[in-house]
């Protein structure tokens, strides 16, 4: 539970140190381990951090510095990465198979890297092989500076909901069903907070935020609570205009905050969320008890919505900016005009399912990406070539047959993007640039052409880094590379993403500066053609 007046408190207690005015220095030490727990009745091999499934929050501040040890106790190597936060000129700490080598077993890295100007809910997870099936991912909320104004009272307290689909079977058996070339089959259950029951206490009359992430693999969520409304206040670090719904959904990859006010009988209620958009409804319950309560929960299960993706796309369309409330900064969110900005490239990026020979593989304009054996950013720094090409991905979908490469888009530094995710499969697609966040200024049906942009939102449309594409349509968003490195563009469904969906932006200035971009990490780990090299 958050409580602004404990911050201090929680500092010193988790050697958190400020210099000389300098912002303050957060420390951790987390072991990554196996261990054996039953979320669906069934005993199942989990990664642990620190004894715990899901894994220990990171509750830091703005600007907060983070030295993080990781150790890693699993039989094969592991990264964890960090779901939204910028890593601002810093990809070497963004913990992908792209950016880092991976840590080897019985050994150990130290993550540096800084929540620069950032707010609000995000996640953590692995990264490496198919690990995210098992567990290892956790919440990182960060919170205001206490001289920044945030748009809504101080809640009464703070909860973090982990929502995600969930397999009986282990990593290691999905993994390699997608290594033989097949598709996974449907989940076998919803987690709320790696359970599925559980229950979050609070007084009567008081308003509570709830922030909801979507950590599962390929699943969109609809989240609600029995005879209470949620009130939209963040969205992956943007503040929201603060409308009211009954249910809202949250697809994979994605993070929310809702305020709460409980202002209903004093009793227990259900907290449900539920499938979207699958012909099995899957569903995960947890209880909201009134601390005054003397009644558990009682009548149906509260209905959500189920395949109706017109439904969706109207509360997409209701998310905006709030211009007026500051972010991490003191100045409003609305004083960057990002309506105004003529865009220097457009590129469209189409998503299809090859098969490549013979096996099902995902892939991203004909392209299906496939990772070599050194980090392509170790091999941009130290110029060792054959690892990957800049030239194998396209701006625009070729509609030829699909190839595997490990492919790189090149992009100029501050150049101000237009995007487009087309989506001409009857599944829905969540697409994730680490790096950034970005307005998504339009959903539409069928596929984009030039005057589709008479849609575009140019004046509040909302700033996130995961954002949803609906079958047989497209997504546009405008993103401003004002962040300079190697950046990983993925699907956020995370057997897509393993079987190719994904190419690495690579942002660049041929004129070097720290300002821009720090430089290699002295305890960076070195493999593949890398070994040998100094940092």
């Amino acid at each position: 539970m958050r409580k602004a007046p404990l911050l201090p408190l929680i500092w010193v207690l988790l050697g958190v140190f400020s210099v000389n005015g300098e912002d303050p220095y957060r420390y951790y030490t987390w072991t990554v381990t196996y261990g054996t727990i039953s979320p669906l009745g069934v005993p199942q091999q989990v990664i642990l951090i620190n004894g715990q499934f899901p894994g220990p929050a990171l509750d830091v501040v703005t600007n907060d510095n983070i030295l993080l040890n990781l150790i890693n106790k699993l039989d094969q190597p592991f990264l964890l990465t960090w779901n939204g936060i910028k890593q601002r000129k810093n990809s070497w700490q963004d913990g992908v198979y792209g950016t880092n080598c991976p840590i080897p077993p019985n050994s150990n890295y130290t993550y540096k890297f800084q929540t620069k100007d950032q707010i609000g809910t995000f996640t953590y997870f692995p990264s490496t092989l198919f690990h995210k099936a098992a567990g290892g991912f956790g919440a990182i909320n960060v919170y205001e500076r206490p001289k920044i104004p945030i748009p809504f009272p101080d809640p009464a307290g703070d909860f973090t909901l982990l929502v995600g689909d969930w397999y009986k079977a282990s990593h290691k058996t999905l993994q390699k069903t997608l290594d033989s070339g097949r598709p996974l089959p449907f989940p076998d259950g919803v987690l709320i907070n790696g359970q599925t029951s559980s229950s979050f206490s609070g007084d009567q009359g008081k308003t509570y935020m709830f922030r909801i992430s979507n950590v599962g693999l390929s699943t969109s969520i609809n989240f609600r609570i029995q005879g209470h409304t949620l009130k939209l206040v963040e969205v992956e670090g943007s503040h929201t205009l603060q409308n009211t719904y009954d249910s809202l959904d949250v697809h994979v990859g994605q993070s929310i905050a809702v305020l709460v006010t409980l202002d209903q009988l004093p009793k227990d209620y259900y907290i449900v969320a539920s499938t979207r958009f699958t012909k099995q409804i899957l569903t995960a319950n947890a209880v909201l008890h009134y601390t005054n309560s003397h009644t558990p929960v009682s009548g149906p299960v509260p209905a959500g919505p189920t395949y109706q993706i017109h439904w969706s796309v109207k509360q997409a369309r209701t998310y905006r900016w709030n211009l007026t409330a500051s972010a991490a900064r003191p100045n409003p969110q609305g004083t960057f005009h990002y309506g105004k900005i003529v865009p220097s490239r457009t590129i469209v990026l189409a998503n299809s399912a090859p098969l490549i020979n013979g096996k099902q593989r995902y892939a991203v304009n004909g392209v299906s990406y496939i990772n070599a054996d050194t980090p392509v950013k170790l091999a941009d720094y130290f110029n060792i070539t054959g690892i990957f090409s800049i030239n194998s991905i396209q701006d625009l979908p070729s509609g030829g047959s699909s190839s595997l490469s490990t492919s790189v888009m090149a992009a100029n530094h501050r150049d101000f993007m237009e995007v487009v995710f087309q989506n001409n499969e009857n599944t829905i697609q969540s697409w994730h640039l680490d790096g950034y966040d970005f307005w998504v200024v339009s959903y539409g049906f069928g596929q984009w052409t030039p005057s589709s942009r008479k849609s575009y939102n140019l004046i509040d449309a909302l700033t996130r880094h995961t954002a949803q594409v609906y079958p047989r349509s497209w997504t546009a968003i405008l993103v401003s590379l004002d962040n300079q490195g190697m950046w990983n563009m993925r699907s956020a469904v995370w057997e897509r993403q393993y079987l190719g969906q994904q190419f690495y932006l690579r942002v660049f200035n041929p004129v070097y500066s720290p300002a821009n971009e720090y430089g290699i990490p002295q305890n960076a780990l070195l493999c593949g053609k890398a070994i040998g090299r100094h940092p």
